[in-house]
């Protein structure tokens, strides 16, 4: 009843018109990203967190999460219209729908991916309004030494699942490591790693760090491999609704998928990668049309679809309750709540309870704004990828440099955004992955401080770190993350020459065979 009663008070909040406003211009710039090719609601997000210095938090927050999942839903119309996902969550959106659109059929897959979005937003939200609560009490008995174990486990999980290497993912968060040093001790007061600039001592702004990975890395490897081709867009025909057939096949799809995104989002690394091709996979085995697998199945985009967006629900739950962010978005709005002096946590519900309530309650307005902008308005979203990228991407480099001057009006920041941005270029280039960086930078002075409370509590005792069950098991499971898959190769190695091995010798045997 408490979650009942406080979504309500949420609603009220939510449905104030100001922040009706937020939600809307949040679903219309998310949805508008999304198309975009390699803008996501990370790089949005963290162009738009100088500028919502002044915007109040709970509007702020409203607008962020209607660009989260609006950019979940825009990547969706470019995989079938252009065979270009917006995100990566949409990879596999693009199999089946670029084939329905080049069959005619473009509408009933944009029809079922909006539809498909809808249902799933709005069931893992309800996931999140009665799971997130009892998740936050259950943190009001995490030792120091259960949250840092908790943190090593999103520091293993996300450098090895995240990226092609796992020595790039852990390059990648020993960066963020070390960016999370610089500055003053908090609990001795020695400055660490500060080189005698004063600019330093407070550390490297948050902000610095997100526009330029995000902005000026991806500007720089978008100019350095342009591609002057203009886009070749499929019609949009057939009406803009969904068959009886197409509905037939579409339901349990969206269902399916909703139960797959939900939970592995909520997981560190989990992402919306995983559940997707999970999604695909199991509707490729379930359906009874398996011969329109590869030439346009609708099967193939409604449950793709239905697991992206339940996976960026997933995502917010361990970002609300434990302050634990599992993508790289989710990193940038643990950002956004440290920029207005919040914690995430099981305290954020007790502390700031109206603008928690308020923003899940935002995200089933703006379901519903998804819903309704994105049906009609298919083919002005496509037209934005007529937009030559020069100029899109030039405007984001300044809409950065001003954010950033306007935020700190200091040189170093900018020497340290251009910096920084030339880094994201290099890892953009050699495929490091951008996530553990991000997760280094913020986790990795919070899992300092609990790592020094629980040897503080221990007196020193190393073995303190596991010393309740729970830490015990998750950093069991962290060693496991690394070691077994590396156990698992060296097993299909040696297999695979024990059976070359056999095959050689039964050859040898038979060939002595027919000499004699």
């Amino acid at each position: 009843m408490d979650s009942f009663y406080s979504l309500a008070q949420g609603f009220s909040t939510a449905l104030e018109p100001h922040n009706l406003m937020w939600a809307f211009v949040g679903t219309f710039l998310g949805t508008a990203i999304g198309v975009l090719p390699g803008i996501g609601p990370a790089l949005t997000i963290a162009l738009l967190l100088p500028v919502t210095v002044n915007v109040d938090p709970t509007g702020a927050f409203i607008m962020f999460a209607g660009i989260f999942y609006g950019a979940m839903y825009g990547g969706s119309t470019t995989s079938i219209l252009l065979n270009t996902p917006g995100e990566s969550g949409s990879m596999m959106t693009a199999l089946e729908g670029n084939k329905m659109a080049r069959n005619g059929r473009g509408a009933a897959a944009l029809a079922t991916a909006a539809i498909g979005s809808f249902v799933a937003g709005t069931i893992a939200t309800v996931g999140v309004t009665f799971l997130a609560p009892p998740i936050a009490e259950l943190a009001f008995i995490f030792k120091p030494q259960d949250y840092f174990a908790l943190m090593v486990l999103a520091f293993m999980s996300v450098s090895v699942v995240m990226g092609t290497s796992r020595l790039r993912g852990f390059i990648a968060l020993f960066l963020g490591l070390a960016l999370g040093l610089i500055g003053i001790d908090g609990q001795t007061g020695v400055s660490r790693l500060a080189f005698g600039l004063p600019d330093l001592l407070d550390g490297v702004d948050m902000t610095v760090v997100l526009v330029s990975l995000f902005a000026v890395g991806e500007a720089l490897y978008v100019a350095s491999r342009f591609a002057f081709a203009p886009p070749h867009l499929n019609p949009i025909s057939g009406g803009l609704w969904m068959t009886r057939e197409d509905w037939k096949r579409s339901w349990k799809p969206w269902l399916r998928g909703t139960a797959l995104g939900f939970p592995i989002g909520a997981l560190p690394a989990g992402g919306a990668e995983i559940p997707t091709f999970l999604s695909y996979t199991i509707e490729r085995k379930l359906t009874r049309h398996p011969e329109d697998f590869g030439t346009g199945a609708i099967e193939g985009v409604a449950g793709p679809e239905a697991a992206n967006n339940a996976a960026a629900a997933g995502v917010l739950v361990p970002l609300l309750t434990l302050g634990l962010p599992t993508s790289a978005t989710a990193a940038i709005l643990l950002a956004a709540f440290q920029n207005y002096g919040l914690q995430p946590g099981p305290l954020l519900f007790i502390n700031s309870g109206d603008l928690v309530w308020g923003l899940i309650a935002s995200l089933y307005v703006g379901n519903i704004m998804l819903l309704i902008l994105n049906l009609p308005l298919v083919g002005l979203w496509v037209r934005l990828l007529l937009i030559p990228r020069p100029y899109l991407y030039a405007g984001i480099l300044i809409f950065s440099l001003v954010g950033i001057w306007g935020v700190s009006n200091s040189w170093l920041d900018l020497v340290l955004m251009f910096t920084i941005g030339c880094l994201g270029y290099v890892m953009r280039v050699y495929d490091f992955p951008i996530a553990p960086v991000l997760i280094g930078l913020i986790l990795g002075p919070m899992a300092e401080t609990q790592f020094r409370r629980a040897l503080a509590i221990g007196q020193g005792d190393p073995l303190t770190l596991v010393s309740t069950p729970l830490s015990a098991v998750l950093i069991a499971i962290s060693f496991a993350i690394l070691i077994v898959p590396y156990l698992l190769r060296k097993m299909n190695a040696r297999t695979h020459e024990t059976r070359t091995s056999s095959v050689d010798s039964v050859g040898e045997k038979n060939s002595d065979g027919a000499a004699s």
